[in-house]
């Protein structure tokens, strides 16, 4: 098996999380990412497989997939053990939904800050009025987040791809200035107690240190 990756892909790290978690053994061909550039040159081999160009992208024998959320369900499917999807058929597509939540209405938001923050290392030149909007918009999303953990450890109870994904977009977040604020208890516990997974543990030490790179 073979995983396209990028350094600070949070779409490949999901799928780098659950490839851990799962005990799947791969091999990891990275794609070259700078500040400046972004990720470029595209590698021939992967725009031949996916049309959009983007990571991840997984190879396993003669199959050749892309988008996190496929793969996720394609590994799902191949080593269902340890599960990463809840085994009740209703409990499996709120999990999907709160997947998708998280990668299509979270992250957008805190892509602006992506766009702004990480990618403008000068201040000078950085939209304020879209940082302050997306800041507003990403605790509106921990708001959410903080009613859905009631009464729960996990995202969907269990430890699942949801959690996966909630977590990574929030650490995006946080790095970038918009962390989840005092109020928000459930939601401090929830990330501290996904962090604290080897899986989980050994993403952020990579993409912190990926991220200090020019």
């Amino acid at each position: 098996m073979k995983l396209y990756s990028g350094p600070l892909s949070l779409f490949t790290a999901k799928v780098r999380i659950a490839l851990a978690e799962k005990g799947i053994e791969y091999e990891l061909l990275s794609v070259p990412f700078s500040r400046a550039a972004g990720y470029s040159p595209k590698l021939p081999e992967m725009l031949a497989i996916n049309p959009k160009g983007q990571v991840p992208v997984l190879i396993d024998g003669d199959l050749e997939i892309y988008d996190s959320t496929l793969i996720l369900e394609y590994l799902e499917d191949r080593n269902p053990e340890p599960p990463l999807y809840p085994k009740d058929i209703k409990d499996r597509a709120r999990c999907r939904q709160l997947e998708a939540t998280s990668d299509e209405i979270f992250f957008p938001k805190v892509f602006d800050l992506i766009s702004e923050v990480f990618y403008k290392s000068d201040p000078a030149v950085r939209d304020t009025a879209k940082i302050e909007k997306a800041n507003d918009a990403i605790a509106g999303e921990y708001d959410r987040l903080e009613r859905t953990l009631a009464g729960r450890d996990f995202v969907c109870r269990q430890f699942t791809v949801a959690d996966i994904a909630y977590f990574l977009t929030l650490m995006f977040a946080t790095t970038l200035g918009a962390p989840p604020s005092a109020s928000h208890q459930r939601v401090a516990a929830w990330s501290a107690r996904v962090a604290s997974r080897p899986s989980v543990a050994r993403e952020i030490e990579g993409m912190t240190a990926a991220s200090q790179r020019p």
